[in-house]
């Protein structure tokens, strides 16, 4: 009887680890490929790092300048490879560098049109003052020359649904950071917040990115609200006349409430009209934003 326990063990051991080590075989390899895939699918899916550095200036190159108006360029500059980001978070903005008509340096925030989803690229529009300073930088620059760009920067850091809506106060080329941040919420299919855009000019000539905006109305009818001013409109004009007043604000924008915000970027006498109005509507400092 001991002699057989003995030989069934001298089988049984031997073929017990060869058997043990062919299934742990399989389980490593199991685990591997579980690690693989796992290291592949969230690879892929992080967020690329951006081409920005906030304390750095970095030059990025002129691809394309299209004249917009008499005084308004679209500028669009190359990321360093086609599948680069830009980095900039929605609701921020950049410094730009450039020489002024003396050859002195000069340095101006501007708010790309773009977000991180344009791969391989950014673009700026610009008024280019008779006058200004960083104007003639835009103005002189050509097609192959370099912009010195560093950011992020910016007071705003939005995150989706941290308003239940936005009213937007925007004057000449202060539609920018309200262009921004009103794509980059329309184009999250996640991001559920209404925007109500009041946008005030002097001509039609003078309303930038119109045809976009009219775009965003065109496919979120039900989120996006635009409406125009104008202080000399043309004739059969249906939209507002003058400046922005309270009543247009009290008819196109949301009601003072907790879960809204009004934001307003424009010169600085209609910044502050802009915020006594906000104020005689009720609207409190919480709900106001100031780009």
């Amino acid at each position: 009887m001991w002699k057989m326990t003995t030989t069934l063990l001298k089988f049984r051991i031997p073929w017990l680890f060869r058997t043990s080590g062919i299934e742990l075989s399989g389980v490593a390899v199991g685990i591997a490929a579980v690690g693989i895939a796992a290291f592949y699918f969230f690879y892929r899916r992080r967020k690329p790092k951006g081409c920005l550095n906030p304390e750095r200036f970095q030059e990025f190159k002129l691809v394309r300048k299209t004249q917009v108006s008499h005084n308004v360029g679209r500028f669009r500059f190359a990321l360093p490879t086609p599948t680069s980001v830009f980095g900039l978070p929605v609701g921020q903005h950049i410094i730009c560098r450039g020489k002024d008509y003396q050859g002195e340096e000069v340095t101006r925030p501007y708010t790309p049109i773009t977000l991180d989803s344009d791969a391989g690229f950014f673009e700026l529009v610009v008024k280019m003052y008779p006058k200004g300073r960083m104007s003639h930088h835009f103005r002189e620059m050509r097609e192959g020359d370099t912009l010195a760009v560093k950011g992020p920067r910016g007071r705003l850091k939005y995150k989706p649904g941290q308003a239940r809506a936005f009213g937007m106060l925007a004057g000449g080329t202060g539609i920018t950071p309200m262009f921004q941040l009103a794509r980059g919420i329309l184009e999250n299919p996640k991001d559920k917040t209404n925007v109500h855009l009041i946008y005030a000019n002097v001509t039609c000539d003078d309303i930038l990115l119109k045809k976009e905006l009219d775009g965003f109305a065109c496919k979120f009818p039900d989120r996006f609200k635009v409406y125009y001013v104008l202080s000399q409109p043309p004739e059969a004009w249906i939209g507002g006349v003058g400046h922005i007043s309270e009543e247009m604000i009290r008819s196109h924008c949301p009601a003072p409430a907790k879960d809204i915000q009004i934001l307003r970027c424009g010169p600085p006498g209609m910044n502050k009209a802009m915020a006594d109005h906000l104020v005689a509507l009720g609207y409190t400092p919480q709900m106001q934003f100031e780009f």
